[in-house]
Formats: C-alpha cells, structure tokens, sequence
C-alpha cells in the first residue's frame, strides 16, 4: 500500500536535482567574495625603488646622476626648474569610481643653479592630504532653457535664401535691398 503523504522514489530524484541545481547557480555568488577574483594592483608613474634613490648623496650627486638612476622626473615644480618631483603609486580598479590607492611614494629632489643635489625628501601616502570636491555650482550668465527649447531653439533661424531677393524667399540681399541679379534670367554661358 501506497501512502499519498510519503514521496516517491521519483519525487525524490527530482527534489533531488533542483537542489544541485540550485546549489551549482549559487556556486558564483559564493565566489564572488573570494580573493581569487579581487581585482589586480596596478603601478602608475616613475617606479623608482629605495634601493635607487638611496644611491644619491646630496652635496655630490649631479642631475645627471640623477637621471642615469631614476630617469626623467614625473614633474618639475610650476615655478622652479631645480625642483624634480618623482611621484609612484599602486592602485586598484574599483568599480564605478576612481582606483583607490594602495601605496604612493614621491620623492622631491631640490637642486642648486649648478645643478648639484642640495636636499632629497621622500613622501609616503600617510603624508598626503585630502582635498574634497566642492559642491557648489558655479552660476553662468543668460537664460536657463529646458532640453526641449534647446533642440527646436534654432529651428526657422536658419535661411539660407536669406541673403538673396525676395524674388527667392530672402527679404533684403546684401546689397540693401536691391537684391542678387535678375533671378536667372540671362545667366548662362556665352
């Protein structure tokens, strides 16, 4: 005798089955977190390592000296040509905003008008400082139009029989009204 509340052997193979099924779609979202799929660092600027600049003695080392180690600056200072900044950091994508940054390094090399190394600082990113956006708008002069007067706005300005008689749509030429010849009559080839 069959009882009607305890399932069958095929009910139970498919109760079975949906819950591998469902157990394999959640596979991903389980992985998700996993840091197999976290995103990939990337380094940015000049990568200098401390192993080079530490070779440079300030007092003896020249630009050029400067430049066979590290090679060309990441920036020179606005209003000071012996000032060479080397700026380095790794950063990681994130999505829908700018890459955070993991590690920054810049080293400041100030020169002398003889182009010797006077004095080398090195920044890390807990020397860094914040600098927020602002979220006030700046107002612009004239009339604020909808995205609708934008479009149709020019519609009818344009007449490009402007400049011709009024024989062809245009009101005055650009001789004051007396118009642009004779309306075609007798302008062909000798």
């Amino acid at each position: 005798m069959n009882n009607a509340s305890s399932p069958t052997p095929q009910s139970r193979t498919r109760l079975l089955r949906r819950f591998a099924q469902a157990g394999v779609a959640c596979v991903p979202l389980l992985l998700g977190g996993c840091s197999f799929f976290s995103p990939i660092p990337e380094p940015r600027g000049s990568l200098i390592e401390k192993t080079d600049y530490a070779q440079l003695v300030p007092g003896t080392s020249t630009r050029s000296d400067v430049l066979d180690l590290l090679g060309s600056p990441t920036a020179h200072a606005t209003f000071d040509d012996n000032t060479w900044i080397y700026v380095s950091m790794i950063t990681s994508p994130t999505p829908l905003t700018f890459p955070s940054v993991k590690k920054q390094q810049v080293v400041v090399l100030n020169f002398d008008n003889g182009g010797v190394l006077r004095k080398m600082d090195t920044l890390s990113k807990k020397n860094a400082m914040y600098v927020g956006m602002v979220g006030a708008k700046t107002p612009t002069p004239g009339t604020s139009s909808s995205i609708l007067q934008e479009l149709l706005g020019n519609v009818g300005r344009y007449n490009p029989m402007s400049g011709m008689s009024s024989q062809f749509g245009g009101s005055t030429g650009p001789m004051g009204g007396q118009g642009t010849g004779n309306g075609g009559a007798g302008n062909s080839l000798p």
